[in-house]
């Protein structure tokens, strides 16, 4: 090894110790006639001293030396003269007097600080992702990832579980994403395409008797990428037979205490985890992944709606619509600007309008007169009505309630956008807290109006509610649940399972009502449902997120800062300069050709 220490390691009990060290400078300073260098490993920072006095070797190499140059020191640790301790850095009681210095490399200019905010252009900051890596923050968030994976791999190894790896190159299946596809050399015209997931081959493991399966599995998408999505990604995959959805929710709900206890004990865990089912979220919420670190919980009022003049509210209903809502407490001074600014946000998601209404009386909203209740431009209601809605709503003096009106679907995703909206504007959600909650019983089916078919929801491996097998053979296909569940946290969906199909015929049903034919669901899906004949064990599993937690626990909002070489959001990757063309050759060889 070319060091005794690492530089973040020295302490006060080194000191007099002879210590040889290496790493990279982090800051140069020159006090004249004495070289103060700042070096930089993986551990952390420690003050190093060149005095041509005690070295004049040392000093030489220090006067030539800048930021990033990689060198070796061999000198005494010692403490720092008293008022000159740096209580910022971990070492900052100690510094090492180099006795002799060596260049390992040098380095040219980087073209950003390498310093906690690098303050530098995403684009330029991937383009020299090995730069940026070195940062502080980078640095520590892959420490953070490292021991996330760590910890899983200990607790499911400790619960019996076996860790098994499924191939990269598989067959094209629908999963709900296009697949990347691979060209097989040896079978002309001919692909394999990377996992989407390893639904398929987990199930098999089942079959196969392994009973308890993980991975930290790679899984890659064709998709349109945003901070929280990559075009290939991580999940833990995680497989289990003999089990309900309880078994799993619980196993994972342990798993993710004790992992952000052990990892990140500054967060503010709520416990045990809040349990929702999906017509409760989107009733409560108006989404599938509510971020529940504050209220502003949903209320529809279409039928005091219907008792109003208001014809923006009664033909919204006489079409089939809803009126919906939610209380912001203790608001109702906001200004005209600030609700115009409100009803801007509202129509720029899609929505007609913002209805508003602001109790400004001190007392009793049903003792307030209709000069203390404001109303938003040609909303104006008796004073009885609004007393009723306040009380239906949970509303009291000094409070505001926002109202919108349309068809459920688009009203909940307006007022989700609304709410989450209007917390951040007050600053109402706790940035180191972290509401885990499990949505369950979702929608089996989901109608897709542009093909005019059924979708799954998760995906087709994904059993019905119990008791509505039944109901498949019916028209009501929408009204069927499901055995699915997806793990949230703070607004981000991080974790989709479900019970799965472990009956030929069953899945067999499921497939003819996607539009499989026999044929297609022979080619695509033969080798499961042959495997269901050789008695397939009832199971399930779950399949977390790796990148979306970590980037949760480091408080970033993109993915991309927990990922060590991500692509750009447009799918680029500027450090390989990837995509790219491939020569000719290599596309004869695979029998491929490239048409305008």
């Amino acid at each position: 090894m070319l060091r005794t220490a690492d530089c973040g390691s020295l302490r006060e009990t080194d000191i007099d110790s002879t210590q040889t060290i290496v790493g990279w400078v982090d800051r140069r300073r020159d006090h004249g006639g004495i070289i103060f260098i700042d070096l930089r490993d993986r551990s952390g920072l420690v003050q190093v001293v060149l005095n041509p006095e005690l070295s004049s070797q040392a000093y030489q190499v220090a006067e030539q030396l800048r930021s990033e140059w990689v060198i070796q020191i061999k000198g005494t640790v010692r403490r720092r003269p008293e008022g000159s301790e740096n209580p910022g850095m971990e070492t900052g009681s100690v510094e090492v007097i180099a006795e002799e210095a060596t260049v390992l490399n040098p380095s040219l200019t980087p073209p950003f600080y390498i310093a906690e905010d690098a303050g530098a252009d995403e684009s330029l900051r991937l383009r020299y992702r090995y730069l940026d890596l070195r940062r502080p923050p980078m640095l520590r968030n892959l420490t953070l990832r490292h021991k996330t994976v760590k910890y899983i791999r200990d607790f499911l190894d400790a619960q019996g579980f076996l860790e098994i790896e499924t191939p990269i190159l598989i067959k094209s299946t629908p999963e709900g994403a296009r697949d990347f596809l691979v060209p097989s050399r040896l079978q002309p015209g001919s692909f394999y395409a990377l996992p989407q997931s390893p639904q398929q081959l987990k199930q098999l493991l089942m079959v196969s008797g392994i009973e308890k399966y993980f991975q930290i599995a790679r899984c890659f998408r064709d998709e349109d990428l945003r901070a929280d999505r990559q075009l290939e990604f991580t999940q833990l995959d995680l497989e289990m037979s003999f089990v309900d959805e309880e078994d799993i929710l619980s196993l994972t709900e342990e798993l993710y205490t004790g992992l952000i206890e052990s990892v990140s004990p500054e967060k503010k865990l709520t416990k045990p985890f809040y349990r929702l089912t999906y017509d409760e979220s989107m009733s409560s919420y108006g989404s599938d992944k509510p971020d529940l670190r504050f209220g502003l919980k949903m209320t529809d009022v279409s039928d005091l709606a219907t008792e109003t003049e208001f014809r923006v509210f009664l033909s919204t209903v006489e079409r089939g619509g809803i009126i919906k809502g939610f209380v912001v407490p203790q608001q109702a001074s906001y200004t005209s600007s600030v609700m115009r600014e409100l009803e801007d946000t509202a129509k720029e998601a899609g929505a007609g309008g913002l209805s508003h209404i602001r109790f400004r009386g001190s007392g009793p909203i049903k003792d307030m007169s209709e000069e203390e209740i404001l109303y938003s431009a040609g909303l104006r209601m008796p004073s009885e009505w609004s007393h009723r809605l306040a009380e239906r709503m949970g509303a009291n003096h000094g409070d505001l309630i926002l109202l919108m009106a349309g068809q459920a679907k688009q009203v909940n995703a307006w007022l989700s956008l609304m709410r989450s909206h209007v917390a951040q504007r007050l600053e109402l959600a706790d940035p180191d807290a972290l509401a885990f909650a499990f949505i369950t019983e979702f929608p089996l089916f989901d109608w897709n109006e542009d093909a005019k078919r059924w979708d799954s929801s998760h995906h087709p491996f994904t059993s019905p509610a119990d008791g509505q097998e039944e109901m498949l053979y019916g028209d009501d296909l929408g009204s069927v649940k499901s055995k699915a569940y997806d793990m949230v946290c703070n607004g981000s969906e991080l974790a989709s399972g479900s019970i799965r199909i472990h009956n030929r015929k069953l899945q067999e049903k499921i497939f003819s009502i996607l539009g499989y034919d026999a044929e297609e669901t022979a080619s695509r899906f033969g080798q499961i449902l042959e495997a269901f004949e050789y008695g397939a064990p009832p199971h399930g599993g779950i399949a977390p997120g790796i990148d979306r937690l970590v980037a949760i626990l480091t408080g970033n909002t993109s993915i991309r800062e927990v990922i060590a070489f991500p692509k750009t959001q447009s799918g680029a990757d500027p450090l390989f300069d990837s995509p790219a063309p491939v020569a000719q050759a290599q596309l004869d060889e695979l029998s491929i050709r490239i048409s305008d």
